[in-house]
């Protein structure tokens, strides 16, 4: 364990980034590539939370505006997470690793309920444990619920793992004068309302002093690296 920074870790995924070119649904190319890399890291004996997101599927707060009412849109949300993460769990098992999904919402046909206790027993054991269907409430987002997660397991980390590479002070895409943040303190993130998560995530991790590093999932390899101390993406602390 000498070599691995993070021993306990909340990793974040994009769902819009297990995509791929398709920019919805699945592709499980990318997926396969992401399991064998948490399975590297589970090898090193890093205890591993993952919350995937649902843009692959379905975003309340985007796809339903003006044409639903927002719980319901972010009900939609929160299964389409599910099947995200019965569809990651399934292809972790086929890379001999143990998963498990626990839901903040009672469906007991097709995951666990969370709590708390399960998810530490599951993760002493080894096992990687999938949190899905959010927080369980509306108007919260992935990244909100991630966050929660993470102090709820005392993790080390939150690895948000997205389809940008770093925290920048301007949409980089947009911009050409872009900086790029290496490190940055959630202070300043809040402050310059940066784009890196939603401000209640932000604030949250902050406000439990955990570190947050937002990388780019383009490489898989990105986790381990991440996971082993190497600087990729923004490190925020406080």
């Amino acid at each position: 364990m000498s070599e691995v920074k993070y021993k306990r870790i909340l990793l974040k995924l994009s769902g819009e980034a297990l995509a791929g070119d398709a920019h919805r649904g699945l592709d499980f190319a990318i997926i396969n590539s992401v399991c064998e890399v948490i399975k590297a890291c589970a090898d090193l004996g890093v205890q591993i939370g993952l919350v995937i997101g649902a843009g692959n599927f379905w975003r309340g707060v985007k796809d339903g505006a003006d044409k639903m009412q927002r719980s319901h849109a972010d009900a939609m949300g929160m299964l389409g997470t599910v099947m995200n993460a019965i569809a990651v769990a399934d292809a972790l098992e086929k890379h001999g690793v143990d998963a498990r999904v626990l839901s903040a919402v009672e469906m007991n046909k097709f995951c666990e309920y969370f709590t708390r206790d399960t998810a530490e027993r599951y993760l002493t054991e080894g096992k990687v444990v999938l949190f899905a269907a959010g927080t369980g409430n509306p108007y919260f987002s992935t990244d909100t619920g991630a966050v929660l997660r993470g102090v709820e397991i005392e993790a080390d980390a939150i690895l948000m793992a997205k389809n940008v590479d770093a925290i920048y002070s301007a949409d980089p895409a947009k911009d050409p004068n872009a900086v790029r943040y290496s490190h940055i303190t959630y202070d300043k993130v809040l402050a310059d309302h940066l784009k890196a998560t939603d401000l209640t995530a932000m604030t949250l991790a902050m406000d439990n002093n955990i570190p947050m590093v937002c990388f780019g999932l383009d490489d898989p390899k990105n986790i381990l690296r991440v996971v082993c101390g190497e600087e990729i993406g923004t490190t925020v602390t406080v």
